[in-house]
This record gives structure tokens, C-alpha cells and sequence, in this order.
């Protein structure tokens, strides 16, 4: 949980107390299984982890909540959004048009253009 805590912050507390008592497992088997097995693994630094882990989720359909949420992660863990913007550009011949504008306008949510002049 530290590390979730690390990536996501005080949203986690969050979700542990909002979360229905029926539903709750489902967090303790998130911060379980994603990041106390594979995030918080030897091997890759948690800004490539977290890039790597936007990127499968842009690969897939219905995911922008989760999307979201892995944006927020990227900017806490010091991937800023030029970094994010040249990943989904990079994945753009990979997953297609369509998965990289939903992609962007998530990014756009969470991390507005600060008035950007060409």
C-alpha cells in the first residue's frame, strides 16, 4: 500500500473509507496483487512502470476512468505531460486513432493546456 499511496496519494485512504463494505476486498486485492506484486517489483523504475501501465490501458477499450486515474499516477511519479503526450503518439500507429484521442482527451481533463501559443 505504500507504494499506491506513493503514486496515487490521499485517494487511496479515499477509496478504502468510500468504498461499500461489500466491496471493499476489491481494494485489498488491488493493492495486493497490482502493486504489492508487480509495481512494486526490482527491475524498472516506477516512472516506467507507470508509463508502461498507461499504455496498456490506452491499448484497451473502455478504460478511461482507469486512464484517468494512471495520469494522475504518471504526474505524481515525475512524468510530466509532454512525456505523456509523446507516449501517446508513440503509441498512435499501434492502437489507432481512436484510442489515442480518447487518451488525450483524458490527459486534457487532468492535465489541462496551460494557454499554449503556437
Amino acid at each position: 500500500m505504500a507504494r499506491q499511496k506513493e503514486i496515487f496519494g490521499d485517494q487511496i485512504d479515499k477509496r478504502y473509507k468510500n468504498s461499500p463494505k461489500d466491496l471493499l476486498h476489491i481494494q485489498h486485492y488491488l493493492s495486493a496483487n497490482c502493486f504489492g506484486n508487480y509495481i512494486s517489483r526490482k527491475g524498472l523504475e516506477v516512472q516506467v512502470r507507470e508509463m508502461i501501465t498507461l499504455s496498456f490501458l490506452i491499448a484497451m477499450c473502455g478504460t478511461e476512468s482507469q486512464i484517468k486515474g494512471h495520469i494522475k499516477g504518471n504526474i505524481n511519479v515525475g512524468n510530466d505531460r509532454q512525456s505523456l503526450i509523446n507516449l501517446m503518439t508513440q503509441l498512435l500507429p499501434y492502437v489507432g486513432y481512436q484510442r489515442t484521442l480518447n487518451a488525450i482527451n483524458c490527459l486534457n481533463e487532468i492535465v489541462p493546456i496551460n494557454n499554449i501559443i503556437n
